[in-house]
């Protein structure tokens, strides 16, 4: 999850050092829905590659919910 924060199209270097401590203290579901949530709610352009990458986070976090 912290690369793909370090990847993530967010500019915002407030919403990043929010979801940093939530990655150190083992949050990685909640600090990837406040990644996305943040990409979502500004519209922020992300790559095939990026979205890519996180459907397979989320395959390994959640496989239950990863819909083909």
């Amino acid at each position: 999850m912290a690369e793909l924060l370090a990847d993530s199209p967010l500019t915002s270097e407030a919403v990043i050092t929010d979801v940093r401590p939530l990655i150190q203290h083992g949050e990685e579901a909640l600090a990837f829905d406040t990644t996305r949530s943040w990409i979502s709610e500004d519209d922020l352009p992300i790559t095939r590659q990026y979205h890519g990458r996180l459907v397979a986070l989320v395959a390994e976090m959640a496989p239950e919910s990863v819909q083909v």
